[in-house]
């Protein structure tokens, strides 16, 4: 499955991050299931929480996990800028990746709260969004730049551990809690 919009490559971003066995994962703006899919893959025994606002994409996630056998995830349709949109607990996942979802929403401090909260202490959120300076992409007033998230990461309590490569349209950064 090729990434959104056929930019993002998730097989090799994921290669990046540290994914580990019976891990619980929070997918936020799933979409389709780019990152869902391949992370239920890896996780095994463990359990990827895929949230969109959009109930159609959420479907497309759940045909899809049907049709490759893979039972360790659980759709649910929420608006991650509310304060516990997702349901889980506090301090229950493993790591939260949010890809291409911050430049759609006028609330992204919120959504990174929600990220956090989540998050174990020494559990791990994973941010990719578009780069501005690039000719693909959403809206140039839309874009947010990564001194702005790390700013806003940095507000919510969590600690900056690294930037990787992403592609020629997103960066990436993976926050500590």
């Amino acid at each position: 499955m090729k990434g959104t919009g056929g930019f993002l490559q998730p097989r090799e971003i994921i290669k990046q991050l540290n994914i580990r066995k019976n891990s619980q994962i929070a997918d936020f703006g799933c979409g389709a299931g780019y990152f869902t899919i391949p992370l239920a893959r890896i996780i095994g025994e463990g359990m990827v929480y895929a949230f969109d606002v959009m109930e159609q994409a959420l479907e497309s996630v759940r045909s899809r996990a049907r049709l490759e056998g893979l039972f360790n995830i659980e759709t649910k349709r929420c608006n991650l800028e509310i304060p516990g949109a997702s349901g889980l607990a506090d301090n229950s996942v493993d790591l939260a990746l949010l890809a291409n979802v911050l430049f759609q929403s006028s609330k992204k401090a919120d959504i990174i709260k929600e990220a956090k909260r989540i998050l174990k202490k020494g559990g791990e959120a994973v941010i990719i969004d578009w780069q501005a300076d690039k000719p693909m992409g959403p809206p140039k007033d839309l874009i947010v730049s990564p001194e702005a998230i790390k700013k806003i990461a940095q507000d919510a309590g969590l600690t900056l551990k690294e930037e990787f490569p992403v592609d020629v349209y997103h960066w990436g950064m993976i926050f500590v809690k």
